[in-house]
Order: structure tokens, then C-alpha cells, then sequence
């Protein structure tokens, strides 16, 4: 017999006199898991989307009238005011200009002056009979046309004084300018010119694109409160998040809708107004806006990393009161508050383990280590895709 069947053989005489409450005692503890009770509480069930915020108003700054540009008055990316000088065109054309009109009005009513003159004396003379009727209708002629060349004089140096104003270009409303367009001393051309452009910023639009069936869904919330989602059905609350983790969402509410949905896409767009006085939103920055979808109701909520999956079906693990698990099958729906809202198959009396799959199987035992889950997650995982796919 060789040395390892003889230590076998003795390791066997020494497990058959083994008394059982030895072998009983070797056997493990079942293993810790730690388990809570789904949390309960009102919500209201929002749907997200990605969007883009664009400006309210946006104007590129041309020039309305044509000459060499001789000054510029503002640092690139400023913020302007309404009424702030921005560019100068070379006055010296219009101040000619004005001046000549000015002196052909001036000739125009003087002129007038002359022919109502020669006209009351024709009047006068026609009255005692010592001026013939033609003569009085030629007189009344030149009148009204010294009228009408002191009007049309004043017309023009109307327009030469708008025009010297509009050598001052101002800033046509308040928001962050762009870099300028054109250098000093360069060629401005009526009307085609563009200099510059300036945004507001405070507030700021958010444009996004909703389905047809979510679509229904929100004007159907629209016409419940008595407004039409076209008129932001009555301003429904919705918050936007940035790309900066660290950045709290941003409140707003929904304030226009498109008239028609897009053909091609099946989609209509949608447009919230947000309030921006610290001007951290940007035009064409991207968000996710989260928009209220029904009505207040109960829901069960659960942490994601308690649903499990069972071939097809998505499950929780609950616990029994001698521990042993056994699964239930859930139907998943939006997330709020950083967890999982069930749909079915929960009624939130259920004791669940939270933390610990790996370690429980359905029929077996666990020690159960009871946690009190917060009513709002502020640590939840990013959200995975399919998370909803039992909706």
C-alpha cells in the first residue's frame, strides 16, 4: 500500500468516528446581504430629451447707411447694452450733405415767403379791379409750388439728419456682442455689410423635438389645466441639466409648441424659457430637459442595482421572514430621484435586497443586514440603456 492510500484510509477511519454535531457545526453561516423596503412616496413621472439652447432675440448689426468705417467702441465678446455706440462711420459725407439740404430749405422757404407775398398783393389788386384773373391764378400757382418745394426741401433734410444719425451705430438691444466683423477704415456697404452680432442671454430659449405619442401625452396635460400646448400649456415646470455634473438643475417652463408635426421626422418642436441672470446658459449648448408627464400618484421606487434579470422578464429578489430568497417579476418604469420607478409587481411591503445579488439565489438562505433606503438618491449610476424596457 502506498503512502498517499494509507493517509487516505486513515483520514476515513477518522470522518466515520466523527461525531455528526462536529460535522453539523463546519458547515458556513448563509451569507450577508443587505436588504430595505422599497421607498414609497408621490411623484409625477417626467419623460427627458436632449435639446439646444438658442437665444431670444439675435440681430447681426448692419449698417443702414454706406461709407468708410472710422470707429469701433466696444472689446470683442462684451456685454452691451441697448443704445450703446458700437461703430461710427466718416461723418464728413452726411455733415455735407446735411448742410446742403439744410441750405435748400432754407432757400425753399424763403422762396415761399416771396410768392405768398406777390400772392395776398394779387389778391388785393383783383379785389379793386386792377389785376386780371389770370394773373391772380399764376400767383397762386407759384404759392403752392413754393409750398411744395418747402416740403419736399424739409424732406430731405429730414433724411440727411436720419441719415447722419445712422452713422452711429448702436447696440438695437442688450445681450453679449461677437468679435467685430470688419476692421476700421474698411468699406461699408448699405444694408449688406454685417459687422457683428449680438445675443441676449437673459432669458434664454431651450429647443427640443418630441415624439408623436409623447406628444399626445403632453397636450393631453395641456388640455386637462384648460391651455393649449401651442401656447406652452400653461406653463408646465421643466428642468434642464448641463453637461457639468457639478451644475443643479435649471428650472423653466414650457412656453411655446410648433403648429404642425414634421413629416419627415414625426416629431414637433417644442421650446421652454428659462430665467439666466447669472448667464451661466450659452446659446447652442446642449441640455436634457425633463418635462412632467402625468399627474401625481403613488409609486414604489427601488435602487436599479436591486432589479435583476431572468431570461426575458426583469426581477427583484425578495427576502421572506425565515430568509430565504425568492424573486418577483417587475415591470420597470422612469427613474425619479435617483431610483427605479415599478410599475407592477411590487406593493412596497416587500423586504428586497439592495446590495448583493451576486451572493443570493432563489431558495437559498441569507443574513439579512436591514438598511433604510433615503427618500431621494443623490449617488445613483448613470442611467443604462434599456433600463425602461419593461415599460
Amino acid at each position: 500500500m502506498t503512502y498517499a492510500l494509507r493517509q487516505m484510509v486513515v483520514l476515513g477511519c477518522i470522518a466515520a468516528f466523527m461525531p455528526l454535531p462536529a460535522l453539523a457545526q463546519s458547515a458556513p453561516p448563509p451569507p450577508p446581504v443587505t436588504v430595505a423596503k422599497p421607498v414609497v412616496r408621490d411623484v409625477v413621472d417626467s419623460d427627458e430629451f436632449i435639446g439646444r439652447f438658442e437665444p431670444v432675440d439675435e440681430v447681426s448689426v448692419r449698417s443702414r447707411v454706406g461709407g468708410y468705417l472710422q470707429e469701433i467702441h466696444f472689446q470683442d465678446g462684451a456685454l452691451v447694452k441697448q443704445g450703446d455706440l458700437l461703430f461710427v462711420i466718416d461723418q464728413r459725407p452726411f455733415v455735407t450733405a446735411l448742410n446742403q439740404a439744410k441750405a435748400s430749405l432754407e432757400s425753399a422757404q424763403s422762396a415761399l415767403v416771396f410768392a405768398d407775398a406777390q400772392y395776398k398783393r394779387a389778391q388785393s389788386l383783383a379785389a379793386s379791379g386792377s389785376q386780371s384773373a389770370q394773373t391772380l391764378d399764376d400767383r397762386r400757382r407759384e404759392f403752392d409750388s413754393a409750398e411744395a418745394n418747402v416740403r419736399g426741401a424739409q424732406a430731405a433734410a429730414d433724411r440727411a439728419s436720419l441719415d447722419m444719425e445712422y452713422t452711429e451705430i448702436k447696440a438695437p438691444l442688450s445681450g453679449r456682442i461677437d468679435r467685430r466683423l470688419i476692421s476700421a477704415g474698411n468699406l461699408v456697404q448699405t444694408d449688406q455689410t454685417v459687422l457683428t452680432t449680438i445675443v441676449s442671454l437673459d432669458p434664454i430659449d431651450f429647443y427640443f423635438d418630441v415624439d408623436e405619442r409623447r406628444l399626445l401625452n403632453f397636450a393631453d396635460t395641456a388640455r386637462k389645466l384648460g391651455k393649449e400646448l401651442q401656447q406652452g400649456g400653461g406653463g408646465l415646470d421643466v428642468s434642464v441639466t448641463i453637461s457639468d455634473p457639478s451644475a443643479k438643475p435649471f428650472k423653466g417652463k414650457l412656453d411655446f409648441a410648433e403648429n404642425r408635426v414634421d413629416n419627415e421626422s414625426g416629431t414637433i418642436r417644442l421650446r421652454a424659457r428659462f430665467p439666466n441672470p447669472d448667464l451661466v446658459l450659452q446659446p447652442g449648448l446642449f441640455g436634457r430637459i425633463q418635462v412632467e408627464a402625468s399627474n401625481t400618484y403613488q409609486a414604489i421606487l427601488v435602487p436599479d442595482e436591486a432589479i435583476g434579470s431572468d431570461q426575458n422578464e426583469r426581477v427583484v429578489y425578495v427576502v421572506g421572514t425565515d430568509g430565504t430568497v425568492s424573486t418577483k417579476p417587475v415591470r420597470p418604469g422612469p427613474r425619479l430621484y435617483g431610483y427605479r420607478v415599478i410599475r407592477e409587481g411590487l406593493d412596497g411591503t416587500e423586504t428586497i435586497i439592495v446590495n448583493g445579488l451576486m451572493r443570493a439565489r432563489p431558495g437559498a438562505k441569507i443574513t439579512p443586514q436591514m438598511t433604510e433606503l433615503p427618500r431621494e438618491r443623490q449617488d445613483a449610476p448613470p442611467e443604462t440603456a434599456g433600463a425602461e424596457s419593461g415599460q
